[in-house]
């Protein structure tokens, strides 16, 4: 089991204490250099692939947890229900699912799992996904230079027609430019959250992949099968996630504008200056969705012995 990855489990099976230095898949069990010898040796495991225990523990937490022999009846997974989407040993298929019409040998349908459409959907999803969400920081933080730019403009653009007229132009002045400042502090504001809360989704998104590459170089290809239901689960949450994001009121694009009243020519007869406003315009951002992807992939069917994803 996956818990049991720090100690030698064949020591550990002679009450000996002993830390595990490789893990092998087939075996399910950590090996000591001494038992690693007589492991690689040995008729029955020398063809078994080990991995160094640095490596294996870089695996997420999920394949980690992910077991190679039934804890019920302490025996190996040798068949697949695809009805139960379970892997099942000997003694699960006769107490369980002897009724059931579509077992498969495990051996078949984790056979190139690595290679397979599904896990690959999921490193081409990921990929488009970070690309989405650094499309939406770039015009989020487009717009917080362009909100910048249009504050330095519409304030010369005061200061300018502040020279044109006498003292009575400095409180309304002051009034609207107050306006103005409190307009681009909320919403700069706004979009700073905003990248904030995105650049969360990207870091995820980069946990994600880094998990999906771990797994693809030093999980067994069972494991592999059973976490990549995980990984698509993830997928879908991010995906609603960015979409979210992509409704949300703080993607309208916000632009300052700037109305010079008439009467300031004639400032003795007008209280305002003028008005600051933001307007909102759609966002023209385009990001692709793999949705209908996602569905097909939550579907596997077995053809010519390999795990491939319906297109």
């Amino acid at each position: 089991m996956a818990s049991t990855w720090i100690m030698c489990g064949v020591c550990d099976f002679r009450n000996i204490k002993q830390s595990s230095v490789v893990w092998c898949s087939e075996c399910d069990e950590g090996l000591c250099g001494e038992c690693r010898e007589h492991h690689g040796a040995s008729k029955s495991t020398r063809n078994h692939d080990t991995i160094s225990i640095t490596e294996y523990q870089k695996l997420p937490s999920h394949v980690l947890e992910i077991t190679q022999t039934c804890q019920k009846h302490k025996e190996h997974y040798q068949t697949f229900c695809k009805k139960h989407d379970c892997p099942c040993c000997r003694r699960c298929v006769i107490e369980k699912h002897n009724e059931c019409k579509d077992l498969t040998a495990i051996d078949d349908i984790v056979q190139n799992v690595k290679s397979s459409n599904a896990f690959l959907e999921v490193e081409q999803i990921l990929v488009q996904m970070l690309e989405n969400v650094r499309k939406v920081r770039n015009d989020r933080t487009e717009n917080l230079k362009c909100l910048q730019d249009q504050r330095v403009k519409i304030e010369r653009d005061i200061n300018q027609t502040r020279k044109t007229i006498n003292d009575h132009l400095d409180k309304v002045q002051e009034k609207i430019i107050k306006i103005l400042y409190d307009n681009e502090e909320n919403e700069s504001k706004r979009i700073k959250q905003l990248l904030s809360e995105i650049g969360e989704i990207e870091k995820g998104i980069l946990d994600l992949q880094d998990d999906q590459s771990t797994t693809k170089q030093h999980a067994s290809e069972l494991q592999t099968f059973l976490g990549l239901k995980h990984f698509e689960r993830e997928v879908l949450d991010k995906e609603e996630i960015i979409e979210s994001v992509m409704k949300s009121e703080d993607m309208k694009i916000k632009t300052l504008t700037l109305v010079i009243d008439k009467e300031v020519q004639n400032i003795c007869k007008t209280a305002s200056f003028g008005s600051v406003s933001v307007e909102s315009k759609s966002c023209k951002i385009v990001i692709g969705s793999n949705k209908n992807k996602q569905a097909q992939m939550m579907v596997p069917i077995l053809i010519q012995n390999a795990l491939i994803i319906s297109n």
